[in-house]
């Protein structure tokens, strides 16, 4: 059976690989996550899932590298991890009362036949109305600030969410039915 490597820091990415049943090793990478111009949202998280999949690819010596790269996009405006608590409200309460989008993009890198799979998923998601004092005692919790669009659907903020059309664990940060059928192409069953 082949190795799996997963290339990110995210916990909550960790966890999902966890909870299928998946061994694995993590190599964090090291690339700039600037988007680039002119990329549209799916466009960009495939992008920068590759980026971080090679750059670990490059380090490893066999095995499958997995990488992974999300936003949420609301109106058309890309809000990402809020940098202090003020951000963290600026974000909730534009999406607070309305629909957003979550785009994940993932790579996959098989070190030993140097193919590349890039695939991306996208969620939409509706958030109730949200009165301000519990954006702040949402704040207060800590949990808005690493994760894009200030929330963790998995923690806390799953009692603003009043739907969601598509994949949940997209919104989370991995969408894992996807993961699963990338990973058969490369030769790796997960059942």
């Amino acid at each position: 059976m082949k190795k799996l490597v997963l290339a990110s820091s995210s916990p909550r990415r960790a966890e999902l690989l966890g909870q299928i049943g998946l061994n694995f090793e993590i190599i964090t990478s090291d690339v700039d996550e600037t988007p680039l111009p002119g990329l549209s949202p799916s466009e960009q998280v495939e992008y920068l899932a590759r980026k971080k999949a090679e750059a670990v690819a490059r380090e490893v010596n066999s095995g499958i590298v997995i990488a992974a790269d999300t936003i949420v996009v609301w109106r058309g405006q890309t809000l990402g991890k809020p940098l202090d608590g003020d951000e963290a409200f600026a974000i909730l309460s534009r999406l607070q009362g309305s629909a957003h989008d979550v785009f994940t993009g993932v790579a996959l890198v098989d070190t030993h036949t140097g193919k590349i799979l890039v695939e991306h998923e996208q969620t939409r998601v509706f958030l109730r109305a949200i009165e301000e004092d519990e954006i702040c005692r949402y704040i207060d919790s800590g949990e808005p600030f690493d994760k894009a669009g200030a929330y963790g659907v998995q923690g806390l903020a799953a009692i603003f969410v009043e739907r969601l059309e598509g994949c949940y664990t997209n919104v989370v940060g991995l969408p894992l039915a996807r993961l699963s059928l990338m990973l058969k192409k490369s030769g790796f069953n997960v059942l």
